[in-house]
């Protein structure tokens, strides 16, 4: 089973050893950022930092100018964190080293947008605004996402993307010193807070048969118990009918799921109409397509018809994998995304095992997370592990 791990240009740059360590773990591919957001990462073995601040949502990569002159959204470039062609100065090294490279590209996934574009954010059925989260049924950000998947999947030397948050993202975030988690939402309640009321959505939603107004003011009668410390109403999609009626409830979900599909639609065909023959396009995705987040929420169905395969998270289980399993056709990239960094809750040393049951549930590929974040010893188990399948 082809195993590939993700890696960040600042692993690598500056690093001689980098190349040839990512190597001997024993993969034959790496997932190299192209565009990411921001974070605060670890590098435990550079020779020349320890600590990797990327102060907000960039391309690792000189953009192309032409292609966003006079356009108001457009991508930022990295600072110091990733000069100049940080990406491609990575990919040759990488390549030299005898490994396929592939790019990782975050897409609705940008505070600094969100901060300096504030119509372009999800709204709540509140008023509050998610900067993190581009709504992705305003036809000015569909435009620019789809352009930017275009540009930062297809860069010299690289064999396939995977592209990440390409559909909608919510209120769970992972923000730095989130604060949010003193209240259970559960699923249903975090489909609530996720709801978009910016005036394309509200547009949307009249176009499903609502009205928008009385839509937020159920939303909020619906949340109204759990601020008050009641358990949160859950049961999944059961929960969310259960919360608005299952007419209103479903009506939501058709404009989304639009939203997202035809967004998904539009830019793995603008990746193909850019890249050469032969080149791999796969998703981030999550198998229930009302879920928001990293891995988009899709119809399983429907994306294996669009795109190459999917990039399914695993750790901690491998369930998630068997909607995708089941829809799958001949030749589907089934990717199963498993952490092997023991600080962010992975098991390297179970690897082989976990790979194996992966495998038992329709996988044909994995994907580790993550080589530059990962110490010494979590490593040496993925070397381990990856040397036993």
């Amino acid at each position: 089973m082809k195993a590939s791990a993700f890696v960040y240009p600042w692993d690598v740059n500056g690093d001689p050893e980098a190349p040839a360590r990512i190597a001997d773990l024993g993969v034959a591919q790496v997932t190299l950022a192209a565009a990411y957001h921001s974070t605060r990462a670890l590098t435990p073995r550079h020779p020349r930092h320890r600590v990797v601040t990327a102060e907000h949502a960039a391309v690792l990569y000189p953009p192309d100018t032409a292609r966003w002159e006079g356009r108001d959204l457009r991508p930022y470039e990295s600072g110091d964190w990733a000069p100049g062609d940080a990406f491609g100065e990575a990919a040759t090294a990488l390549a030299d080293a005898g490994l396929e490279v592939h790019t990782w590209v975050v897409l609705a996934h940008n505070s600094r947008l969100g901060a300096e574009h504030p119509h372009t954010s999800v709204v709540n059925a509140y008023g509050d605004r998610y900067p993190w989260a581009p709504c992705i049924a305003q036809p000015a950000t569909r435009a620019y996402l789809t352009d930017l998947a275009a540009e930062a999947a297809v860069r010299p030397a690289a064999r396939g993307t995977e592209l990440e948050s390409l559909g909608w993202y919510g209120l769970a975030h992972l923000h730095a010193h989130d604060k949010t988690a003193g209240l259970p939402l559960g699923d249903a309640g975090q489909y609530l807070m996720s709801l978009c009321f910016c005036p394309d959505c509200r547009a949307g939603y009249g176009g499903q048969g609502l009205d928008a107004d009385g839509l937020a003011a159920a939303v909020r009668t619906a949340l109204e118990p759990v601020w008050r410390g009641a358990a949160p109403s859950d049961g999944g999609w059961a929960g969310v009918e259960k919360l608005l009626g299952a007419a209103t409830a479903d009506a939501t979900r058709a404009w989304r799921d639009d939203r997202a599909r035809t967004l998904q639609e539009a830019a793995v065909s603008a990746v193909r109409t850019a890249a050469p023959d032969g080149f791999q396009v796969l998703l981030h995705a999550d198998p229930v397509s009302y879920h928001c987040g990293a891995n988009a929420g899709v119809d399983p169905a429907h994306i294996l018809s669009v795109a190459d395969g999917v990039v399914v998270p695993c750790t901690g289980g491998a369930g998630l994998l068997t909607p995708f399993a089941e829809q799958a056709v001949e030749g589907a990239v089934l990717a199963a995304n498993l952490t092997v960094v023991s600080g962010m809750g992975g098991s390297p040393a179970t690897l082989a095992a976990d790979a194996a049951r992966a495998g038992e549930l329709g996988a044909t590929e994995l994907r580790l997370y993550h080589a530059g974040l990962a110490s010494a010893g979590d490593l040496e188990g993925v070397r381990a592990g990856v040397g036993a399948r």
